[in-house]
């Protein structure tokens, strides 16, 4: 029998194929982070400073923006010091964190998306019943459900990978860990880890879309039955920028875990896209044609000044 050295450390191989770009390369994703950080807070001050604001759709989108501020805090600090020449090894307890955050936050967006489906669901489709429906415990109880329910989900994938023993390579193919490059790198049979993982991310991806492909079929329907063009046009409106976002993101969850052949060039740039990217996408999505934010979001930016002067 041989005698194997446990893993205590991985070594994150980054970006494939930017040898020599890593300057280039760090100045944009520190641009793209800052960017993210800073349109998000913005969009959490409007939301906190507008009693405009104190709905429940907008009790939704505030979850969003926190979770669009630390989404890309799971891999970005990490894979920026790499691109600077720092250390690109990751401790045996550091590469479990980022595999349970990132299942935690994504599996988090995918339930928020959800439940935002269903509020406007409630505001189309049951106007004179909005406020019971969507009302402050509701919401309360949704959000918590959320939250919660990805942290379940994001504990038993970090269970399955890393009660697994690793004792052989541990280069990861990525610059950070997820399931598909960590899983290959156990020292022992991966196949009972393999399904029941990607069944779970598979199905909470799949039931989410069908809860959010019904509210919509409903929406489409009673928004149809509105007698105004100019109706219609508003009911739609409010709903554009949710649609944009679920197409992303389920674009995303595709091109990661759905594709039959895998590329470690595709695998990096689809989570380059997916973890720093599209989070900073999101207060541009929902504030570009959204006039209760942009002027929520100036009043408040007048206030500061102004307190600031004083």
């Amino acid at each position: 029998m041989k005698n194997h050295t446990p893993v205590t450390e991985f070594l994150l191989m980054g970006i494939p194929y930017t040898k020599g770009l890593e300057n280039m390369l760090f100045v944009l994703f520190l641009a793209f982070y800052f960017l993210t950080l800073l349109g998000n807070l913005l969009i959490l001050l409007a939301i906190l400073t507008s009693s405009n604001l104190h709905t429940p759709m907008y009790f939704f989108l505030g979850n969003l923006s926190v979770f669009d501020i630390f989404f890309p805090s799971v891999s970005s600090p990490k894979m920026m010091l790499s691109l600077m020449g720092q250390s690109r090894t990751i401790s045996y307890p550091g590469c479990a964190c980022q595999l349970f955050f990132y299942h935690f936050l994504g599996c988090t967006e995918c339930f928020l998306y959800t439940v935002m489906a269903y509020d406007r669901f409630a505001a189309i489709c049951h106007p004179p019943q909005y406020t019971v429906i969507m009302n402050r415990r509701v919401c309360t109880i949704m959000t918590l459900g959320t939250w919660v329910g990805s942290c379940l989900h994001a504990a038993v994938l970090t269970f399955l990978i890393f009660h697994l023993p690793f004792c052989g390579p541990n280069e990861v193919d990525n610059f950070f860990c997820d399931i598909p490059v960590v899983l290959p790198l156990a020292c022992a049979d991966t196949s009972l880890a393999q399904t029941v993982s990607f069944t779970n991310v598979g199905i909470v991806a799949l039931i989410c879309f069908l809860l959010i492909l019904t509210s919509y079929i409903r929406i489409v329907v009673s928004v149809l039955k509105i007698s105004s063009s100019e109706g219609r046009r508003r009911a739609f409106s409010t709903c554009s920028a949710h649609l944009t976002s679920i197409l992303l993101f389920y674009g995303r969850v595709v091109l990661i875990y759905l594709r039959p052949a895998s590329s470690p060039w595709l695998d990096s740039v689809v989570q380059v896209l997916n973890n720093i990217v599209t989070p900073s996408l999101n207060p541009l999505i929902y504030t570009l044609r959204n006039k209760d934010v942009k002027l929520a979001l100036r009043k408040a930016l007048i206030q500061g000044v102004h307190t600031c002067g004083v």
